[in-house]
């Protein structure tokens, strides 16, 4: 196995030097589908697009004020966790969020320090939140991004694209290639539970399959209990109000965002529809995920 061990290493290494840049470029506009696709898209790179969205009336439109007027009194799903860390080892457990039914105007009113709760709340629900929980909002934003779709005529797998509305969202992120040095475990499934002392728990899920996940945080990677993360390479970037990051699939990334980031992201699907078009609203979140 050793000599397996180094090939794949000196592969992760000539892929950083060959094509992988090593911070993330920006494009200063949006690109022409062809030449996004020859470009980004194919060679799998992940890059910062500036003025993709500056057309969108989000921008402008969505101050807390406004949110409350426009879908305030919607009951909506919301993600509760104790400590910021979404979807992520424990101990010996994958813990995901508490979800919890509340009014978006009870949110904004935690976010926003008028009201004070233990845990850390956001909304994030997956599947197309924005389009099946907060309808109102979509006429201030595209239903998908015209030359991202172009360009994905003839591509498979799923491509990723945050667009920061305010805020900002910082990534950590691995390609693909350094897979062999990113530790795998497979951990029972829990969901956290707040009791009525207000502390919280991580309740097992009963009869469900144990879930593979990545113990490392690469905030505080610990090489002595994974040394193979040495030769991981990682990028770091930061996604600004206005921005968008194209988000290759097959990449690992790790997200923090600023208190009250407000984004939308976009997943493309292999049919070249958008699976997933969500709404995110955050008190402060940090979440290690998996390739996508």
């Amino acid at each position: 196995m050793e000599p397996v061990k180094q090939h794949l290493t000196e592969f992760s290494l000539e892929a950083h030097d060959l094509y992988l840049n090593h911070s993330v470029p920006y494009l200063e506009e949006p690109p022409d589908p062809l030449q996004f696709y020859r470009n980004w898209i194919g060679p799998n790179k992940p890059c910062i697009i500036r003025k993709a969205f500056s057309h969108w009336p989000a921008l402008s439109r969505w101050t807390p004020d406004y949110l409350r007027e426009k879908v305030g009194s919607k009951i909506i799903s919301v993600a509760v966790t104790p400590n910021g860390y979404a979807d992520a080892v424990s101990g010996d457990r994958f813990v995901m969020p508490e979800e919890r039914q509340m009014s978006f105007s009870s949110v904004l009113d935690i976010i926003e320090g008028k009201v004070e709760k233990c845990g850390v709340f956001y909304i994030q629900k997956q599947c197309s939140n924005l389009l099946e929980e907060l309808p109102e909002l979509t006429q201030d934003v595209e239903p998908h991004v015209p030359w991202m779709s172009s360009a994905l005529v003839h591509k498979d797998h799923y491509e990723n694209l945050y667009c920061v509305i305010s805020g900002e969202k910082n990534f950590i992120l691995l390609p693909p290639t350094d897979r062999p040095f990113i530790p795998y475990g497979v951990y029972q499934p829990a969901v956290y539970h707040q009791g009525y002392d207000s502390d919280f728990e991580a309740v097992d899920q009963s009869n469900t399959e144990k879930v593979p996940w990545i113990p490392l945080d690469p905030l505080k990677p610990d090489l002595e209990q994974y040394p193979e993360y040495r030769h991981a390479r990682p990028v770091r970037c930061s996604v600004k109000a206005g921005e968008m990051l194209y988000l290759p699939s097959l990449w690992f990334h790790h997200v923090q965002q600023s208190h009250g980031c407000i984004a939308v992201n976009f997943w493309y699907d292999m049919e070249y529809d958008i699976k997933y078009n969500y709404f995110q609203l955050l008190e402060r979140l940090s979440e290690v995920t998996g390739a996508t």
